[in-house]
């Protein structure tokens, strides 16, 4: 194809996507969850220009074109909190990697800068409810800053919805190895830090993190100043990118398991004043009170994961958004993270499904894979329900969501109906014809 006649096919495209959003549509007859406490059965759902204008028992189509979604189930769009879609494709093809940088402080890398919009990911996340993502960097103690995207457009400019959505953290680990230590060197002999050795290089790991941040806060403490007329200090990359986490403006997304990791963070977050999201949380229901009390939100990622402890019952994981909930802490449930989680992102609903199944209420779990990660990631006015005014991202299926054995049939993502045409689809359609002599 020459770069002419190509250009003039991403126009013409452009064109099409335009003129689809702006079209005038009522989704009618199916049963709407709207995420927001209510549900209509039936229900219709008006959309204009990428954005839902009305939603009631009947509404009367007017010159809008009418979509029947009789027998279906309508919900808002699912969003995937904390993972590595459109930077991650094969985990074994090192060329497909690009979650990480080198170095463990980069808090200017940008995450969504490196996404790919033809990952053959995309698609598949978006072919089971998936509308927006969180695309987190991952490597270092600072990793870097994140965005959320939605599920289509032809470059990462298209995609992003909000940027940078937060900074994100890998909280140093607090564990002790109290193995006893073994005299001696060479082969088969274990050599092994003594329990204050390692107590002072966890202080140290520790201080090293309140040290960057405090910089990162002088830096930006006289950069206000130069307003008034003060001197103000050279450009600093690093400290520039952290403006919005040292200032309390945008989250601080901190990646701890443990009790001691997430207690330290909660405290270390408070004293600095920052707004602190935890991730991971495989411990949060054991310290579910702090939390509550601290209103620190939660990105749950162990919900399908076997128990840290031999002690804990086989189903803490299951159970831990109820305890959560009932604590009042604010939770939404996340991929777990890693190249697998790429892969896994598909299979959201289901995380939500087997918490449902061990006590949390419908609409608690719907919520946890909706509304709260919107409003956990700060665009709770823009997505996560289907209201009036918010953005027209929702797709129909043919029953419960939170079924594995419902399919989803249609999708909007900011009005604009989308394929769902997969690497899956494809492969199934080829070998499904081939010869059989």
């Amino acid at each position: 194809m020459s770069g002419r006649s190509g250009l003039l096919l991403v126009l013409w495209a452009s064109l099409l996507l335009r003129s689809a959003v702006a079209e005038e549509v009522v989704l009618r007859g199916a049963t709407v969850h709207t995420a927001a406490g209510s549900v209509l059965a039936p229900g219709d759902v008006r959309i204009k220009d990428g954005a839902i204008l009305e939603l009631g028992a009947r509404i009367e189509a007017g010159g809008a074109r009418v979509v029947d979604l009789s027998g279906l189930h309508l919900y808002p769009g699912l969003i995937a909190a904390d993972c590595s879609l459109g930077l991650s494709e094969i985990g074994s093809v090192r060329a497909s990697q690009d979650t990480a940088e080198v170095g463990d402080y980069s808090p200017d890398v940008d995450s969504w800068v490196a996404v790919n919009p033809d990952s053959e990911l995309i698609p598949v996340a978006r072919a089971n409810g998936i509308t927006h993502a969180l695309v987190a960097p991952e490597g270092g103690t600072v990793a870097g800053r994140s965005a959320l995207i939605a599920l289509r457009g032809w470059t990462w400019e298209e995609m992003v919805v909000r940027a940078p959505a937060a900074l994100h953290i890998n909280w140093p680990s607090m564990a002790l190895d109290v193995t006893p230590r073994e005299e001696g060197k060479g082969k088969g002999k274990k050599e092994s830090k003594s329990l204050e050795e390692q107590a002072e290089l966890r202080r140290a790991k520790l201080l090293e993190l309140d040290t960057f941040f405090q910089e990162a806060r002088a830096y930006w403490d006289a950069r206000l100043a130069s307003r008034n007329g003060a001197r103000e200090p050279m450009r600093h990359p690093a400290w520039e990118a952290m403006r919005g986490a040292v200032l309390g403006e945008t989250p601080v997304i901190v990646h701890a398991h443990g009790v001691r990791e997430i207690t330290a963070a909660v405290e270390w977050a408070g004293r600095r004043g920052l707004s602190l999201v935890i991730a991971g949380g495989r411990d949060a229901w054991r310290v579910a009170g702090l939390l509550a009390e601290k209103q620190v939100p939660v990105l749950l990622e162990t919900v399908m994961e076997v128990p840290a402890r031999d002690y804990d019952p086989h189903d803490a994981n299951f159970r831990a958004p109820e305890v959560l909930r009932q604590a009042g802490v604010l939770f939404a449930l996340s991929p777990s993270p890693g190249t697998w989680s790429v892969w896994d992102l598909r299979n959201l609903p289901l995380r939500a499904a087997f918490a449902r199944a061990h006590g949390l209420p419908e609409e608690d779990a719907l919520a946890s894979i909706t509304r709260n990660p919107a409003i956990i990631l700060g665009v709770g006015d823009r997505l996560g329900t289907i209201e009036a005014g918010k953005e027209a991202s929702l797709f129909a299926a043919d029953g419960d969501i939170l079924d594995v054995r419902t399919r989803v049939v249609r999708v909007w993502i900011a009005g604009a109906e989308t394929s769902l045409e997969t690497r899956h689809t494809r492969l199934y359609e080829k070998y499904r014809g081939r010869p059989t002599k």
